[in-house]
């Protein structure tokens, strides 16, 4: 058994046991797996019947505080997802992490590796190698996630205007992914709440350790992206590097009015609520 196909059956295993899941549009990203799925080898993406690649920006929120509980939402998500999907490398997301959580030792950055978790080093920038083979696994038609915000928030902190809250700025990176993409991908946004409940700060020993039973969580996959604007912005100027600059924000800035709206729809206007 390979070592996704095993943390995803732990994980939804513990998704049936210790809460309650409701997930919304989830035939979004399947038919898009699908065609990841049955369009043949390792190809490219969107060129005629070629595989298309996929990439499901998100917000990152969530109480969790240790290395071992930072790293637990992103595999209990996908959780949510059908097992067929882990039975093939290609259907299995590929992430980015950072470096000083999940890679702080030998067996914790064997683990992630093959859990298809590109090691990311906070501080230095967007061009740094697991961006270079972010870009390279989309080219190859995977699917690529990205946590964008960089950094976990908490809807507390969100900056407020006018009683609305909006999401932090989401992190240059995901705007180089996609200018320098060969085409285009699939792009799903998703939204995501109730991890902070799962397992919330302050609790004693053993019990920090341990999820919380009895919350309620939500995972919600947006139609895909309209991509008429960003193929505008992928045909503009690059001659000077401010203008490499002003089209990465901008491609970054499409992203982040996708997911800030898919999470207005489903948490209202302060992105704080969680569904039922």
């Amino acid at each position: 058994m390979s070592l996704p196909l095993f943390v995803h059956l732990t994980c939804k295993a513990a998704l049936n046991t210790i809460c309650s899941v409701s997930v919304h549009g989830l035939p979004h990203l399947e038919a898009a797996l699908s065609a990841v799925r049955t369009n043949g080898l390792l190809t490219r993406n969107i060129f005629a019947s070629l595989s298309p690649s996929l990439l499901t920006p998100t917000s990152f929120k969530s109480h969790l505080d240790s290395t071992k509980q930072k790293s637990l939402d992103d595999p209990l998500t996908w959780g949510i997802l059908p097992t067929k999907y882990f039975l093939n490398a290609r259907t299995i997301r590929w992430t980015l992490g950072a470096s000083d959580v999940m890679f702080t030792n030998p067996v914790f950055s064997a683990f992630f590796r093959r859990g298809q978790v590109l090691e990311t080093v906070r501080g230095i920038g967007i061009y740094q190698p697991s961006v270079d083979v972010a870009i390279d696994k989309l080219n190859n038609g995977n699917w690529v996630h990205f946590f964008s915000e960089g950094k976990i928030n908490q809807p507390n902190t969100y900056p407020k205007h006018d009683g609305v809250a909006h999401l932090p700025r989401f992190k240059w990176g995901v705007g180089r992914v996609l200018m320098e993409a060969s085409t285009l991908p699939v792009i799903i946004p998703m939204w995501i709440t109730g991890f902070d409940s799962l397992m919330p700060e302050g609790r004693s020993f053993p019990f920090k350790y341990l999820p919380r039973p009895g919350n309620h969580l939500s995972v919600t996959f947006g139609a895909p992206l309209d991509l008429r604007e960003l193929e505008t912005l992928c045909i503009a100027p690059r001659d000077t590097d401010a203008q490499i600059a002003q089209t990465r924000s901008q491609m970054t800035a499409v992203l982040h009015r996708a997911v800030e709206g898919l999470g207005r729809s489903v948490s209202g206007n302060l992105l704080a609520r969680t569904p039922q």
